[in-house]
């Protein structure tokens, strides 16, 4: 029996002394090793040998982002309201000494140094602001937490102001202070609305009169235009009628001439003379019933004679 249990005994030995010896590392972890309860070295990820009863592994940190909840809490704005604020806050350890031998617990100092920040920061504003600015609320928090957890080996990767509180008194006031805001938004968006209409309808207006006159204006050219050339046109008309009449009247005064030249011509221009006395006699006959006739209107042959005799000068001082 005793021979079976000093190997046993024995066995036990060895596995402690192999498990004081002996550690592996998990990944985005780090371990600190004290060699006689003072730092030696930290431990990353992977196998390592210690000295079993000298050394140990007195602090074991996680590389990995700490996700902590920021308790609530009652702060005071500027104008002196009283809200009731929570956030998220997120680690992360950067310096595993520091952080094993800064601070005790570098979480719960982390926690509280971000709400006495915050207490500060929501003091600096008044209550409107506090819905408007989170980030920059959430900046100054960070900013203050980083740099106070330097020593600590900790970095300050974000805050998040996760819920506001207000009291119920506060809650009515700033819903009647909104609905009264909407409801004058909306106001002055109808007025607005109305002014808009009426500034396009009268533009709308202008622009037609604006037409109207325009399109007058060019119906007026059209037409003084259309009655120049009428006028034109009918000058141009008269002016050729009266060009051809005098054409004619030449050329038949031409062929008269030429005709009285002729054997017999004398003869038949004293009839045509006469023939043309006793007929504007005929005429004055029938349109007035008064007639006054010349002394001499016996004496027709008398006048055709003397009309003859100016033809016959005219026709010798022509060329």
């Amino acid at each position: 029996m005793m021979g079976l249990i000093i190997p046993a005994l024995l066995a036990l030995a060895v596995i402690t002394l192999l498990f004081m010896t002996v550690r592996i590392v998990p990944q985005r972890q780090i371990y600190v090793v004290e060699r006689l309860g003072k730092y030696r070295t930290s431990l990353e990820a992977g196998l390592h040998i210690l000295m079993p009863f000298i050394d140990r592994v007195a602090y074991r940190h996680s590389l990995k982002e700490i996700v902590r909840d920021v308790p609530r809490q009652s702060c005071i704005t500027k104008d002196n309201i009283e809200v009731s604020v929570d956030g998220v806050m997120y680690l992360q350890v950067v310096d595993a000494k520091a952080a094993s031998y800064g601070v005790d617990d570098y979480v719960m100092a982390s926690q509280q140094l971000a709400q006495t920040t915050l207490r500060s920061v929501i003091g600096k504003i008044d209550l409107d602001k506090t819905f408007e600015e989170r980030g920059e609320i959430n900046m100054e928090v960070v900013k203050a937490v980083d740099e106070a957890a330097q020593p600590w080996g900790v970095k300050v990767l974000r805050y998040e102001v996760a819920d506001i509180n207000l009291p119920a008194s506060i809650k009515d006031a700033m819903e009647k202070q909104v609905r009264a805001e909407r409801e004058r938004r909306a106001v002055v968006a109808e007025s607005e609305g109305d002014r808009q209409a009426a500034i396009n309808r009268s533009e709308g207006d202008r622009q037609a009169a604006i037409n109207r006159s325009e399109g007058e204006k060019q119906e007026m050219i059209n037409i003084s235009e259309g009655e120049k050339l009428k006028q034109i046109n009918e000058a141009e008309g008269r002016a050729r009628q009266i060009e051809l009449l005098a054409q004619a009247t030449a050329t038949g005064l031409r062929e008269v001439a030429l005709a009285v030249k002729e054997d017999g011509g004398d003869e038949a221009v004293s009839l045509r003379i006469a023939e043309q006395y006793v007929s504007a006699f005929e005429k004055l006959a029938k349109e007035s019933t008064t007639l006054l006739l010349p002394s001499n209107l016996s004496d027709v042959g008398g006048t055709v004679a003397g009309l003859q005799k100016i033809l016959k000068k005219i026709d010798a001082t022509a060329p």
